[in-house]
């Protein structure tokens, strides 16, 4: 009965909600890292394929992506780090140290420390939700790009309308006005949609898009943990 009373008091003392965010957001910059930077790799490839003939053309586009990849390798060492300091933060406050380890007093260091987490994370969730958004642009592009594609399927019978019927990467700010020829009409654009680099190009970046999701909602979660944990750090301060 002892081995097994310690077992449950350890596990009592685990801050399931903190433990529960920082497993979303691991996996939610997994997908979101790792599918958005191969997601960015194929888009280039597309790009230079069907849509610009000359390396000029898609220049700037290039040096975009290898940018947005660098921040990307940035993102991932950055939220391994902060969610690990926040597991820590949520062992180091939860209200259930106090019964596992006895006499519990915090500290004006500890307050401190738990409220700059609380700041952080809310800076951190506010920003992430622009990303979020932003990450949902790619997913609208190739929507779009898409529904072109079946309309094409559709009306095979009548060339005439189908060549009307483009998408041109121009107007998505992809590539410069002058760009040639910038866009893929009719029975070429259905050929894209039906090639494996773009199908696999759409789910990385719907992955990403949930990948960012998941990430969001372990930021919520983080900050509703933090938020609780400070109260727990005023009550326990109060006390001491």
């Amino acid at each position: 009965m002892g081995c097994y009373d310690c077992c449950v008091r350890c596990l009592g003392g685990v801050p399931y909600c903190s433990l529960v965010a920082t497993l979303l957001c691991f996996s939610g910059i997994a997908l979101f890292c790792g599918c958005g930077h191969q997601a960015l790799t194929e888009t280039e490839r597309l790009i230079e394929t069907y849509f610009a003939r000359n390396l000029q053309d898609y220049i700037t586009l290039a040096y975009i992506i290898q940018y947005f990849q660098y921040v990307i390798y940035g993102l991932a060492s950055f939220f391994f780090l902060y969610c690990i300091m926040l597991l820590a933060e949520g062992f180091y406050t939860t209200s259930t140290a106090k019964q596992t380890f006895g006499e519990f007093r915090s500290t004006m260091c500890g307050r401190c420390l738990s409220s700059s987490f609380i700041v952080m994370t809310y800076v951190l969730a506010v920003l992430w939700l622009l990303v979020f958004a932003f990450s949902a642009l790619p997913v609208y592009f190739f929507y779009n790009m898409d529904a072109t594609c079946h309309t094409i399927d559709v009306l095979t019978e009548t060339p005439a309308s189908i060549n009307q019927l483009c998408v041109d990467a121009r107007q998505y700010g992809l590539l410069p006005w002058n760009a040639v020829p910038g866009k893929a009409c009719g029975m070429t654009l259905s050929n894209v949609c039906k090639t494996r680099e773009y199908r696999m190009t759409y789910d990385l970046y719907i992955a990403a898009f949930a990948g960012a999701g998941i990430t969001l909602l372990a930021l919520l979660t983080y900050t509703v943990s933090t938020t609780y944990n400070f109260a727990v750090l005023r009550y326990l301060g109060r006390k001491g």
